[in-house]
């Protein structure tokens, strides 16, 4: 299944995404309470970590791949095209990024690959939804872009193996890590450059990992202006998702909506010659394979 939270009638809304429209699931209480109860209160994936509404909107999904949309359940879909998308969680614990975790990347910032996964966090004043815009800080000049696969948690993950992490994944999604050089080198922590408002647009979707075979054979694309800067695939992960779940997870307790960044290929603006950074009205697309495509522009504080 695709979930998406997005803007409906001026709401945080839950919608189940299908090939060329969104289902608002919450809208369904109101058109049948007593079956669809259960989502009356449904805005964000986090339905998906109680077993009630989650059996609930595998049943919906299960419907409409049957036999369609209902035109009864029409006017409560709206088309992709014109949606607003908010973060799939409003409000997760915790946002956990890893840095240096495709080889070449790590090349072309000069840095050696790391013996154990480099971990950083971001705030959750820098999430939005994918629509975005992601606001251009008036005291950095140099903003940069970074694609990335994230992984959604579904339950709790406290010391588990890498073979248990799997049953932890919630789903996957698309974060955009944008970044501040100027900010994050400054000193040895990162988290300066990392966590400005609006640094991590995050969606449109998350994708059930039932969707996703195998999230290390994914491509990833970054277009900036409709030229393409980042173009690799997940299978070039130097740690994988079981191995942050469980690494991380030895550290201190995940909960369900955590969300772990799982690292940016080659092609970031900072290692390039010139280097390219981010300016106002310029247009951010990235697409992963099987999870959707992020579309926002950047502006000036």
């Amino acid at each position: 299944m695709r979930l998406a939270s997005l803007l409906w009638q001026g709401n945080r809304s839950l919608g189940l995404a299908l090939d060329e429209k969104v289902l608002i699931l919450n809208e369904l209480a109101k058109a049948d309470p007593v079956r669809w109860q259960a989502l009356g209160d449904a805005r964000d994936v986090s339905s998906l970590w109680a077993e009630s509404s989650r059996r609930i909107i595998a049943e919906v999904h299960a419907q409409v791949m049957a036999s369609g949309i209902p035109s009864s359940w029409e006017p409560i879909c709206e088309r992709l095209e014109n949606c607003r998308w908010l973060s799939p969680v409003a409000v997760p614990e915790k946002i956990i990024c890893i840095g240096l975790n495709y080889s070449d990347h790590a090349a072309e910032s000069g840095m050696q690959c790391p013996k154990e996964p480099v971990i950083f966090n971001k705030y959750n004043n820098a999430l939005v939804g994918a629509s975005g815009p992601v606001i251009l800080p008036s005291n950095s000049t140099q903003v940069d872009y970074e694609a990335e696969l994230a992984v959604i948690l579904g339950r709790r993950a406290k010391r588990v193996s890498e073979q248990e992490a799997w049953a932890c994944v919630g789903g996957y999604t698309i974060m955009h890590d944008v970044s501040a050089r100027d900010w994050q080198f400054r000193t040895g922590q990162w988290l300066s450059g990392k966590s400005f408002d609006t640094f991590a647009p995050c969606g449109p979707y998350l994708v059930t990992a039932d969707e996703v075979t195998d999230p290390h054979s994914l491509g990833i694309r970054l277009m900036l202006n409709g030229q393409v800067m980042q173009n690799s695939n997940t299978s070039n992960l130097i740690f994988g998702i079981p191995a942050l779940i469980s690494y991380i997870s030895h550290i201190f307790t995940l909960q369900p909506g955590d969300i772990i960044s799982t690292g940016t290929p080659p092609g970031v603006g900072f290692a390039r010659r010139p280097p390219v950074f981010l300016q106002p009205g310029d247009a951010v697309e990235i697409t992963i394979d099987k999870l959707g495509t992020m579309r926002h522009t950047c502006v000036a504080e």
